[in-house]
């Protein structure tokens, strides 16, 4: 590959911001340096930042469904979902898929399978241009979770598992008033047919999580796969967090779970169109708030995209006591390191050049050109 140099560029590192030049050789960054140069693509004062490191998006998921009933070509759906995290600087991409089936429905035995198999043909075929990795999202009140991951226990892809449970009474739907809005009056249940409902998803959460928290957590420490937690409303659940060595806490749902998980050295996990919009979509607590707390680490874009990148803005904007390379490093430099990628998320000599050019004058950047190892993906 030929050198680069991205020169005249106001450069995110992960504790400054400084005005120079990076130099790429071979698809690592070579060396970083301060001033005005005449070499190279000249940024005229644009930020560059290190590619974005995306741990939680359901995005895929979206174009493989994008209304029920449907199911989207698995390519197309993929290409359509790369093409979309790219342009949104986002280099780094762990592409959720679900495992175990609930009364919220999800997908057939196999069917996340031929998925995962799809993203890696279209990897070989060099149809996508940002790196994917598998998040796998385990519904463990479920009793078919321990079958649909049973397909994966070979695959070096799956670098995160998150244990999950969505049942009426646990977690993010501690109270009944969010889980009857989102299943009661969205599905038009009678009250009767309501209470069934309720009544399945309790008895199968008291059957199954438990058993099913320990025989995943057992199988992603032998693999040494990272482990989520998902919803953590009480200290009981971040001590069952640290019990079972998670080092992502994604959405807590209190400031007591978010404190605790943060001072237990796990990354705590919020969402970026949280931040984007200012408060929850769901109603639990905001995003900003654990930032200002000093206990908010990783960001994510979860159903937007392009948030991942608005989001620090805005942070680095509202909040006097948190800089820009501060906000940025939510979205690079941290959640790489809590999956175990040292190789990327920075911008520092031999490290993958992984770079995004980012132009705000004010309000919401534009992403203007991405480099994946070196290579200009957009």
């Amino acid at each position: 590959m030929p050198e680069i140099i991205l020169s005249n560029a106001r450069i995110v590192l992960e504790d400054r911001l400084i005005e120079g030049s990076v130099r790429i050789v071979d698809g690592k960054i070579a060396d970083i340096a301060e001033g005005s140069s005449a070499l190279g693509e000249d940024f005229g004062g644009d930020y560059l930042i290190a590619g974005l490191v995306e741990l939680h998006t359901d995005h895929l998921e979206a174009h493989y469904s994008p209304r029920p009933g449907v199911r989207w070509n698995k390519i197309s759906a993929i290409q359509s979902h790369d093409a979309q995290v790219v342009t949104s600087g986002i280099t780094t991409v762990f592409d959720c898929l679900r495992m175990g089936s609930d009364e919220d429905g999800g997908f057939k035995a196999g069917e996340m399978r031929d998925m995962a198999d799809a993203i890696h043909l279209a990897q070989q075929e060099d149809r996508l241009r940002a790196d994917h990795l598998l998040h796998l999202r385990c519904e463990v009140s479920s009793a078919d979770v321990l079958e649909h991951i049973a397909d994966f226990e070979e695959d070096p892809a799956v670098r995160l598992v998150s244990l999950m449970d969505h049942a009426p009474g646990q977690r993010q739907f501690q109270t009944m008033e969010h889980y009857t809005l989102y299943y009661k009056s969205k599905r038009g249940l009678s009250d009767e047919e309501f209470q069934r409902f309720v009544a399945r998803r309790q008895e199968s959460s008291a059957r199954y999580s438990g058993p099913h928290r320990d025989h995943l957590a057992a199988l992603c420490h032998r693999r040494g796969i990272t482990v989520a937690s998902h919803d953590d409303a009480t200290l009981d659940h971040v001590d069952e967090a640290v019990a079972y060595g998670v080092k992502l806490a994604e959405f807590p749902t209190s400031l007591d779970a978010a404190d605790a998980s943060h001072k237990a050295g796990m990354s705590v996990l919020m969402g970026a169109p949280n931040v984007v919009r200012g408060k929850s979509h769901s109603g639990n607590i905001a995003a900003r708030d654990l930032a200002e707390r000093g206990v908010l680490d990783v960001l994510s874009s979860d159903y937007v995209p392009f948030s991942l990148l608005h989001a620090p803005f805005v942070l680095a904007d509202e909040i006097e006591s948190l800089s820009l390379p501060q906000a940025l490093a939510m979205v690079t430099a941290t959640p790489a390191r809590t999956v175990g990628l040292e190789d990327r998320g920075r911008i520092a000599p031999g490290l993958r050049a992984d770079l995004v050019r980012v132009r705000r004058t004010d309000g919401v950047p534009v992403v203007r050109s991405v480099w994946r190892e070196g290579q200009r993906v957009a």
